[in-house]
């Protein structure tokens, strides 16, 4: 009996290695495509997604330049803002401060022009029986009195007008004059200030004068109306301007 025998190749054991590396390949392959069925779980699937053709576009990686210029850009207009906020509240502090400068300012004329107001008048109701009186028999005396209530050219014109005028009359004549403040028959204030300032007032008042003389039978009974300028001087009120009305 003729004995067959079936010789392998060389490479026989290797073509067969790979046959079966394929099949096993194929059978992945297939696992793989195979739909999961209703009761296979989901997670821990491999999804496969092909690549475009041209490959992918990753986007460029930002740089610093890049990310600066993106970046919001700062308020421009808020330093602005606030330099306009810092001189709006200076104007307004500055206001406050003139405002308040000038209330106080008008409260303290005021405060010093009424308490000038009664310092005049008062001064003026001392002065004028002084000025408006005199006696024949001691006419430098009483010169020489009233010029202590005077002041500024008042006080030169006074000097000069007793001694070339009226002096020499009241020698002459026997002159007295006696000089009263008065209030008029209305029952107004016998003296008032017409206008006033800290420094000058101006004071009306109502002089009864009788005179006395040679030339006149008996006593004549002058009621007058006279308005008074004073000063404010180092030593007080003086009266700086006498006017009859």
């Amino acid at each position: 009996m003729t004995k067959t025998t079936t010789s392998r190749g060389p490479g026989t054991s290797t073509r067969r290695t790979m046959t079966a590396a394929a099949r096993a390949a194929a059978k992945r392959a297939e696992r793989g495509h195979r739909e999961p069925a209703p009761e296979d779980p989901v997670a821990g699937r491999t999804v496969f997604i092909e690549a475009p053709k041209d490959g992918w576009d990753d986007p460029p990686e930002p740089s610093l330049g890049t990310l600066e210029e993106d970046a919001p850009p700062e308020d421009e207009g808020r330093p602005r803002r606030r330099r306009l906020l810092t001189v709006v509240l200076g104007a307004l502090v500055m206001a406050g401060l003139v405002a308040v400068a000038v209330l106080g300012w008008q409260y303290r004329d005021g405060h010093q022009t009424e308490s000038a107001r009664a310092a005049a008048v008062a001064a003026a109701r001392k002065a004028a029986p002084v000025i408006l009186s005199y006696h024949y028999r001691h006419l430098d005396r009483d010169f020489t009195r009233a010029r202590a209530h005077l002041t500024g050219d008042f006080r030169e014109e006074y000097e000069k007008t007793t001694k070339t005028v009226v002096g020499t009359t009241a020698k002459k004549y026997q002159g007295v004059v006696k000089a009263t403040v008065a209030a008029p028959a209305t029952g107004a204030p016998a003296a008032s200030f017409v206008s006033a300032t800290p420094d000058k007032v101006v004071v009306l008042l109502f002089v009864n004068q009788v005179t006395k003389s040679t030339q006149v039978s008996g006593s004549r009974v002058d009621l007058n109306r006279v308005r008074m300028t004073m000063s404010r001087t180092d030593e007080g009120w003086k009266v700086s301007a006498v006017d009859a009305l």
